[in-house]
């Protein structure tokens, strides 16, 4: 029995999946520290190494994937250091580390590559997350919408693989692996949302966790540079590194209308 299962009811306990190192960080850093902070179980699963990212500092773009490719072994180790950040102490990738391959972005001959994530059977990496699922057994499931936020194909497929991981974690007919971990059923299910969305449900204002968010964004030097309070990817548009995260509720009963206008402030409300 995990040592998770004797919680029952009691305890909170969220689980994140991403698609790629760094995107728990810029997405949902603040909501994961201030959950981590409050003493709930956060459970962050990351569905590839992002092998494809471009590389930002010159000292390091020999580990791009067209040079050296050890781009997503060294990206295991930023995102160790985000997670320390940030407070989360269980972290997983999906099937084990470099079980699936980041796909790049959509249109790319990489979504066609065998063991990228973009083709990977759903089911499979379903039930990989089941198991997952009935080990943490979390309150609450945040990913992405259908659209993967900004249509990336593996943000894409990391809401396909949660979306229905959360339907077949509460069905006893389906045992991932030989498992005989009990059903569970997830009461709530968010995906992550971009301000000002018509479709926004659900406010987390991380003011207090500002500064773990901005550490765990720094830990991602390949990627992200942090010029604090702002921040930039390999596109070079500067933005400021927000306090306030997003989320869309996709399944699940809303908790009482609080805050601005008339949202959700907590991830766990109505809930007992």
């Amino acid at each position: 029995m995990s040592a998770l299962d004797d919680r029952g009811d009691h305890g909170r306990r969220l689980l994140l999946v991403h698609a790629h190192p760094d995107d728990e960080a810029i997405g949902t850093g603040a909501t994961m520290a201030r959950y981590a902070a409050e003493g709930a179980h956060v459970t962050l699963v990351t569905c590839t190494l992002g092998e494809l990212g471009e590389v930002i500092p010159a000292d390091l773009a020999h580990l791009a994937a067209d040079r050296e490719n050890r781009l997503g072994q060294y990206r295991v180790g930023e995102l160790a250091a985000a997670c320390q950040a940030l407070g989360v102490t269980d972290h997983r990738f999906l099937g084990g580390p470099g079980r699936w391959r980041d796909s790049g972005m959509m249109g790319l001959p990489a979504n066609d590559e065998p063991g990228s994530f973009w083709q990977a059977d759903v089911n499979e990496a379903a039930g990989e997350l089941v198991a997952i699922i009935r080990e943490v057994r979390p309150q609450v499931i945040v990913t992405y919408d259908d659209n993967g936020y900004y249509g990336h194909p593996d943000h894409i497929q990391a809401h396909r693989v949660a979306w229905r991981a959360f339907q077949l974690a509460s069905d006893p007919s389906v045992r991932p692996g030989g498992s005989d971990a009990s059903p569970w059923r997830v009461a709530k299910f968010y995906a992550t949302a971009m301000p000002g969305s018509a479709l926004v449900t659900t406010e987390i204002d991380g003011a207090r966790q500002l500064a773990a968010k901005t550490a765990a964004m720094r830990a991602h030097a390949t990627q992200i540079t942090v010029d604090s309070p702002f921040y930039m990817l390999s596109n070079k548009i500067v933005q400021r590194i927000t306090r306030h995260e997003h989320y869309i509720l996709l399944a699940g009963e809303r908790g009482p209308a609080v805050g601005r206008p008339g949202h959700e402030d907590d991830l766990f409300s109505g809930l007992r």
